[in-house]
């Protein structure tokens, strides 16, 4: 699977996780790969994951998850105007895959991380969200080279 696919799989638990409990996401997260063994392509990006790729996508969807806080409260201070709870749930979804990956994975790039969200803004998300995403993103990399 390439990482591209990996990437979009991981996004869908990430938004799925904004509908369920913390208690229920085990679940959701073996009838998700159930549906990909048998080949749900409406709902799994991609081919069907090796043992694998799913642990790859699952350990990488819960370290997100742990870093929500402080993902979340860099997306705020970043975001003037547009706090979390204000933003969609697909947008949001996709910023918070970015903002992980730019800051606390270090085999993505910046501009991968950027680029790839902005492509999953493209296919998942409404009219304004490429160049919200896109705008959001740039200014977190801009502050991340502050930072740095």
């Amino acid at each position: 699977m390439k990482r591209s696919e990996l990437r979009e799989n991981i996004f869908k638990l990430l938004f799925m996780a904004q509908f369920n409990s913390q208690e229920e996401m085990p679940e959701q997260l073996r009838l998700y790969f159930e549906a990909a063994q048998q080949g749900r392509e409406d709902v799994v990006c991609g081919r069907d994951p090796s043992r694998e790729e799913e642990d790859y996508m699952e350990a990488k969807y819960s370290r997100i998850c742990e870093k929500l806080p402080e993902i979340d409260a860099f997306l705020n201070r970043i975001s003037v105007g547009w706090k979390t709870s204000r933003m969609n749930k697909v947008d949001l979804t996709i910023l918070r895959l970015a903002v992980y990956e730019m800051q606390y994975d270090e085999e993505v790039p910046t501009a991968v991380a950027i680029n790839e969200a902005v492509e999953l803004a493209k296919r998942f998300g409404g009219e304004d969200s490429t160049s919200f995403v896109n705008g959001i993103l740039g200014k977190a990399a801009r502050e991340q080279d502050r930072e740095q």
